[in-house]
């Protein structure tokens, strides 16, 4: 196993230019109004994630001998993409292990890209389990999606690149899984420039480079729960974690909730297409989770490959986060117009209903009532109030908001 040098970097660097797209920095205000933010789109890469650059680059580094005999990767699906893509445009076979659970595009997209899906029950590291009893079986080379310094290095182009388009960065904002992409932009920036702070986000559901860089070691965590797929890991690599807890500014978490609003905020604001993975930098600069406030900061937005029959429900959760939408249920006599004098209201307010489910049978409410409950559009969290404020202002007993 080669070192991870910044010169193995530049090398990759030089190696990937004939590979990969470009992505310029998009200046992005709406992210944070007290920071002056950018995103690196690596959503608009090739195969739509940053991880097609260290597989790109490690494959290129193989012996003809290990070429012949093929490679095999494990993946929570855009690792799959950029190996299979590698290995099909070199002219090697390739064996890809996902959990069985990853997200039918992102299987399809691995398999249409030229390789052999294998599906496993489970979560990401019950497929790198498998991939690796595959790995000694056929006597293929196994190309890892974090833990490997050429995998790490090609991810580091990234770092290299956001220095050399704005050499004034202050802060870079970086997904967090396995730590791969972490390890290489914080190892190479570091490298170059130690003032430019480093920092990492992981889902609260599956938090294990926060949880080991925090207790000092590396631990594997029981289960993980998350909408980001992507960077839902057990289990951090050992040459990760060593890297992470040496070159990165801190690792924080963000909720589901903030990353359906990040993914909301990414779609309609810059109308760029994120998956959860690759929103997580661009929610925790939304909601002051990292010091970067008045700095230059630049969010990796790390991957693109979201499955559109879940988008309906993170833009509505999205929306929710957001105060965009929310959901108000009232009690009221049943009688002849009570149901238009509560719409009139919101309407007047400016708020537009667009679902109501009307009954007669919660036994919790008296026996001459009943319950209204309507789904409304809004401007924010500041108009929400303004509506009940407004409805309670006459008498209009209201249940809950959410």
């Amino acid at each position: 196993m080669r070192e991870l040098t910044l010169n193995e970097v530049y090398k990759a660097s030089h190696v990937l230019k004939s590979i990969i797209k470009p992505t310029a920095l998009i200046k992005a205000s709406s992210v944070n109004p007290n920071s002056n933010v950018f995103i690196k789109p690596e959503n608009l890469q090739i195969t739509g994630s940053f991880k097609v650059r260290g597989a790109s680059y490690m494959i290129s580094q193989l012996s003809d001998e290990e070429k012949a005999r093929g490679v095999i990767a494990s993946s929570a699906g855009n690792h799959a993409q950029g190996v299979a893509f590698s290995a099909t445009a070199s002219g090697i076979k390739s064996i890809i292990c996902l959990p069985a659970g990853a997200p039918i595009s992102k299987v399809e997209a691995t398999r249409n890209l030229g390789a052999e899906i294998c599906l496993v029950p489970g979560v990401y590291d019950d497929a790198f389990n498998k991939a690796m009893q595959l790995k000694d079986e056929l006597k293929m080379t196994f190309v890892h999606p974090f833990n490997d310094p050429l995998v790490i290095a090609g991810q580091g182009t990234i770092g290299l690149e956001i220095l050399n388009d704005m050499p004034d960065v202050e802060a870079i904002i970086v997904p967090v899984g396995g730590g791969g992409l972490l390890s290489g932009i914080a190892y190479a920036v570091k490298q170059l420039n130690p003032s430019v702070k480093v920092y990492g986000v992981q889902a609260a559901g599956a938090p294990s480079m926060v949880r080991s860089i925090d207790e000092g070691k590396l631990l594997c965590l029981d289960s993980v729960s998350t909408i980001a797929d992507g960077i839902s890991v057990k289990q951090p690599g050992n040459l990760t974690y060593e890297l992470c807890s040496k070159y990165a500014d801190g690792v924080v978490t963000v909720t589901d909730d903030e990353i359906c609003a990040a993914i909301l905020l990414l779609l309609e604001k810059h109308k760029l297409i994120a998956e959860g993975a690759g929103a997580i930098s661009v929610a925790a600069a939304m909601f002051g989770h990292l010091p970067i406030e008045g700095k230059k900061t630049v969010c990796v937005v790390s991957g693109g490959n979201i499955d559109v029959t879940f988008l309906n429900r993170i833009i509505n959760r999205g929306l929710q986060r957001g105060g965009r939408q929310c959901t108000v249920t009232v009690e009221l006599m049943d009688s002849p117009g009570q149901m238009l004098i509560v719409t009139q209201i919101i309407a007047g307010e400016g708020g537009n209903v667009t679902s109501v489910l009307h009954e007669r049978t919660n036994t919790e409410i008296s026996v001459n009532a009943c319950t209204l409950r309507m789904t409304i559009e809004t401007r924010n969290r500041e108009h929400i109030q303004t509506i009940v404020d407004k409805l309670k202002a006459h008498n209009i007993h209201i249940l809950s908001v959410d």
